[in-house]
């Protein structure tokens, strides 16, 4: 257990005193003393004054008198419905583990990871900022209706000058009383909600109890903007009392133009008024790094305030259309005061929701803030936001909030704003239910909420009405919100951020992954969709960059498993050697830019590991088909690391004090001379093994000679013109007849086809040769490949060659592998491979200036050269004994001729049909 890395091992589960677990999110959080905040002061109280906000005094009457009673109500259950379904989400993550500092941005962040949880972040932040100066501005104009020297009105006191430089006055005259309040702690913050909650629910009582104290009075209606108020006669709305007669004419709706706007109401319209006003939920989860225990506080406390403030709602629905007639409703939408036993009360409670709001905001906003400084995802240009004090309040984060919501100040009328906010509010909302939604679909088993009122149908109902409320609200807002949204998720993916932080996407790729690899069934393959999937055995990656990378381009959307043997026996070693180097082996697969997976194990001998990773490499309908090894040679390893641009330099991490470089995590190439892990006689044993596995094999010579553009992801098609050969018989045994169609042969052709479809081979172009037999017109061998070529949608350019001196003596019959087994002598088979060599290189040579074309003369020549060449591999022979001398033969066989691959292929893996 020495190496568990389990976050529970920082817990001291009965310590000398007996300790218990700490309390969720105090453990190594430094700011333990900061968590003081009750349930009531900390989610229930900050929670209820953003959901009434300054609606429930000033918009009752709106969406009343517009909507009637019936239509008010179902506006008002659908608004909760959707908040209850986010409020759910809510509820399952903050009990699903420790939240700490920032609320909303911590949930979604550490589920759907820094690039979504960033960007919304940010923009629930900037929703915070731009909240609190609509509350602000919304406080003025309040004020200023009553007090302002301007008001129209025959009840204004008329005692405050107006104007843009006065009214942003008082707007930063109160931001700075709420900065002030937000920058002394949550302490104070939390004592000064709770009187504003005192004087907001003394007001709410005080308006309730006027609803049945009152008797029937008539209120004076204020004029109309625009008209002139002394020539128009004075118009009247009627309080009627309780009155069977007014609930039943206020039950249907009535739109009518807006007395403020002149704008004709709709059923979208009043609907989008009444959900501004109730979007509050996240007030609460925003304290969650000031909260005494949040996994209980949050959830708890949210859905206290929900459910208070909705029965609210009702009441002052019911009772509105029980006592005021329609045109009191829809002319005059702060008659609470016309009503009212005591009007300045009303007064008061409007102030202090608007108060209230802007406090909240305000520092939520400084949370929010303060968690995306802390994760530093958007570098330098949040520093400041990270400074806390001594009690852990974050006032740097406060100032910058403070600053930012002065600026907003400065624009004045908010009115195109509001819409915005809101929206911002529903990406959050609508992410906060994505997060719950992708941990219920992951299904991990550390995913167990201690509140279960959830399902993954609530959660993507919460998804989808939070986006139809956006773009019902405001369409443009809405599209231009998931614009940045967007944007902002691509800077941080091309920044980079943290990996340790688990992010869901990894359990749904599981999930999913795992599902359809049970529906791959092996027994319903069919050859129309047969590809490469390769097993690349690599010794040491210094001396194999180059083929790492070709096999990556041979792969055609495939498996590719790079696979390493170390030797040892685990009998004797105290631990496994071969699980620490994997960290190493991925980074290398990074580094090189190849998409592989990676595959170790130890093993007496690199045969025997070999066949391991042969059989056990891969799942399911997805298991390597292709062993892909470098060809044993005496050609001294090159050391690409050092040449190589992705790894000459060190990585990030190396240069910061992260990770090692890979050059140290990697031994040095094997000295000329030195002892092989592989001897000759096993090296053939492995492709011996491979095939009876019914594996196909293909051996790699000399990539290191591969020009680098060839090797690279992007395409080359302005590099110099260059061929790819095709050899599709076995230059060994070569025969006349239609022995190129061989199962080996057409692999061959697939193989050849698959790295010209790749971007860096474009522009190289396919060459198949044919040998001629000693009875076979010229012409006729070219026709059938041809035409073979045409059915497979081949397209290459088709040469026959004629064989000299060495091909007469191998026209015999004998059975494959025979000219190794003693049916031909030494001196006779090495002939034929030189032969067959020579042949190759001059074909190599046409049309390239006279130049072979091997990589020595790859610079000079003025035509187009072989870039690589494709060989017949003949199969190893049966007698062991006979290894050495085979291993011999394919050295002759493709000597001096650049890259080349020899090719084994014993699966059919070409198909005419559609």
């Amino acid at each position: 257990m020495a190496s568990e890395s389990s976050p529970l091992l920082a817990y001291r589960l009965l310590g000398e005193e007996g300790a218990a677990f700490p309390p969720n999110g105090a453990g190594g959080s430094g700011v333990a003393s900061a968590r003081k905040l009750s349930t009531f002061l900390g989610v229930v109280v900050p929670t209820v004054l953003s959901m009434f906000s300054i609606v429930v005094f000033l918009r009752i009457g709106f969406v009343v008198g517009h909507a009637g009673l019936l239509q008010a109500l179902a506006m008002l259950l659908v608004a909760y419905i959707i908040l209850a379904l986010t409020v759910l989400s809510v509820c399952a993550i903050a009990t699903n583990g420790a939240v700490r500092g920032g609320g909303a941005y911590f949930m979604i962040s550490r589920t759907l990871g820094p690039e979504v949880g960033g960007s919304i972040g940010l923009m629930f932040y900037l929703a915070n900022v731009c909240g609190c100066a609509v509350s602000l501005l919304g406080l003025v104009e309040s004020v200023l209706d009553v007090f302002g020297a301007d008001v129209t009105g025959s009840s204004g006191i008329r005692v405050l000058p107006q104007g843009y430089g006065w009214n942003l006055l008082y707007g930063s005259l109160l931001l700075g009383l709420v900065g002030g309040v937000c920058t002394l702690g949550a302490g104070l913050y939390a004592r000064a909600s709770f009187l504003t909650f005192l004087l907001v629910s003394g007001s709410l009582a005080s308006v309730l109890i006027s609803f049945v104290a009152v008797g029937p009075r008539d209120i004076q209606l204020a004029p109309r903007p625009g008209t002139n108020g002394s020539s128009v006669p004075p118009r009247y709305g009627h309080f009627t009392g309780f009155n069977g007669s007014t609930l039943k004419d206020n039950l249907g709706a009535g739109y009518a133009e807006d007395y403020t706007t002149g704008a004709m109401m709709t059923f979208a319209s009043v609907f989008a008024v009444l959900f501004n006003g109730c979007t509050g939920i996240m007030a609460g989860a925003n304290m969650s790094g000031e909260l005494k225990d949040p996994s209980r506080a949050i959830p708890l406390g949210t859905i206290i305030a929900v459910a208070y403030t909705f029965f609210i709602y009702i009441l002052l629905f019911f009772l509105s259309s029980f006592t005021c007639d329609r045109t009191l409703l829809q002319e005059d939408y702060g008659f609470f005061r016309g009503i009212s036993l005591w009007p300045p009360l009303v007064l008061i409670g409007i102030y202090a929701t608007a108060l209230s709001a802007s406090m909240s905001s305000l520092i939520g906003a400084s949370r929010i803030l303060h968690a995306l400084a802390q994760d530093d995802l958007f570098g330098v240009i949040l520093a400041p936001a990270k400074v806390v004090s001594g009690g852990g309040n974050p006032w740097g984060a406060v100032l910058y909030s403070w600053g930012l919501v002065q600026l907003v100040l400065l624009a004045g009328k908010l009115n195109t704003l509001a819409a915005v906010v809101t929206v911002f509010y529903l990406v959050a909302y609508a992410a906060v239910d994505l997060s719950c939604l992708s941990l219920e679909w992951a299904s991990a088993p550390n995913f167990r909420p201690t509140f279960s009122l959830f399902s993954w149908h609530t959660c993507l109902l919460g998804v989808a009405s939070c986006l139809l409320m956006m773009f019902l609200i405001s369409p443009g807002a809405a599209g231009g919100s998931l614009l940045l949204m967007g944007l902002l998720s691509a800077l941080l993916t091309a920044r980079g951020g943290p990996s340790s932080w688990g992010y869901v996407s990894q359990a749904l790729l599981f999930h999913q992954v795992r599902k359809y690899l049970l529906r791959l069934d092996v027994r319903k393959e069919h050859v129309k969709f047969w590809r490469p999937q390769l097993l690349l055995l690599v010794g040491n990656p210094r001396g194999a960059l180059p083929l790492l990378r070709l096999a990556n381009q041979l792969k055609k959307g495939g498996l590719y498993v790079l696979g390493h043997v170390t030797l040892g026996d685990l009998d004797s070693l105290p631990s496994d050697p071969v699980q620490p180097q994997y960290g190493a082996w991925l980074s290398l697969v990074d580094r090189a830019q190849v998409k592989a997976f990676v595959d170790l194990t130890l093993s007496p001998s690199v045969r025997q590991g070999a066949q391991h990773l042969l059989r056990i490499s891969g799942l399911g309908g997805m298991k390597p088909n292709t062993l892909v090894l470098g060809f044993y040679d005496d050609t001294p390893p090159q050391d690409h690391f050092l040449t190589d641009p992705a790894f000459s330099e060190p990585a990030e991490g190396a240069r910061e004090g992260g990770s090692p470089a890979l050059s140290t995590l990697f031994p040095p190439p094997r000295a000329p001379g030195s002892p092989r892990a592989l001897s000759p006689q096993d090296y053939v044993a492995t492709v011996a093994d491979a095939l009876k596995m019914n594996k196909n094999v293909v051996l790699a010579r000399a990539c290191g000679a591969l020009p680098p553009e060839r090797l690279s992801r992007g395409s080359s098609s302005s590099a110099q013109l260059h061929h790819v050969d095709v050899w599709p018989l076995n230059l060994l045994r070569p025969r006349g007849g239609p022995g190129y169609v061989d199962v080996c042969g057409l692999f061959l052709l697939q193989m050849a086809t698959i790295l010209s479809m790749v971007p860096a081979w474009h522009s190289a172009r396919l060459r198949i040769f044919l040998c001629l037999g000693p009875r076979e017109a010229p012409g006729a061998a070219e026709g059938r490949l041809r035409a073979l070529l045409s059915q497979l949608r081949i397209r290459a350019e088709v040469q026959e060659v004629v064989w000299g001196e060495g091909a007469e003596t191998g026209e015999s019959e004998e059975e494959e592998g025979d000219f190794v087994n003693g049916g031909r002598g030494d001196e006779e088979a090495e002939a034929l491979a030189c032969s067959a060599n020579g042949l190759v290189r001059a074909q190599q040579g046409r049309g390239t200036g006279g130049g072979p074309g091997g990589p020595e003369g790859r610079d000079g020549a003025e035509g187009p050269t072989t870039a690589l060449t494709f060989l017949y591999l003949p199969r190893p022979p049966a007698d062991p004994a006979r290894y050495p001398r085979y291993l011999a033969l394919l050295e002759i066989l493709s000597r001096d001729l650049g890259p080349t691959l020899l090719v084994h292929g014993v699966t059919p893996v070409t198909c005419t049909d559609l």
